[in-house]
């Protein structure tokens, strides 16, 4: 391949960053609903049973605000993935392996359309 590219057109950049505001609006909306499920705001009623139950669900929902907290931490990295990703389209690097210099596969935006890594690099990786 005598001309192989070396960006993703402004068509295609529009294309991507479409998907990517659609995945940001989705997972912003995930993250407030984690958020909401960490305030505690419902407690299932179990104020008035018995302490044994109480006791019971007490360490549950540490538990489960621990888990909660964790999904809210990564929904959060996966947030800042996005918009990294919408500041690389707005300047024209979107696309373009951090590591081999070369376009990331069309068909690996798709799915992941914050990757930063073509296949070929992430290999290496392991």
């Amino acid at each position: 391949m005598a001309d192989e590219k070396t960006r993703f057109t402004d068509a295609e950049l529009k294309e991507f960053k479409e998907i990517i505001l659609g995945k940001l609006e989705d997972a912003k909306n995930d993250y407030d609903l984690l958020k909401s499920s960490m305030s505690g705001s419902d407690d299932h009623g179990t104020n008035d049973t018995s302490p044994t139950f109480k006791l019971m669900e007490d360490g549950s929902d540490v538990l489960s605000r621990e888990e909660t907290a964790q999904l809210a931490v990564r929904q959060q990295k996966f947030i800042k993935h996005l918009e990294d990703a919408l500041i690389r389209i707005a300047n024209k690097s979107y696309g373009i392996c951090r590591v081999t210099g070369k376009l990331i596969s069309k068909e690996r935006l798709m799915i992941v359309p914050h990757a930063t890594l073509s296949i070929e690099a992430k290999r290496q990786q392991m």
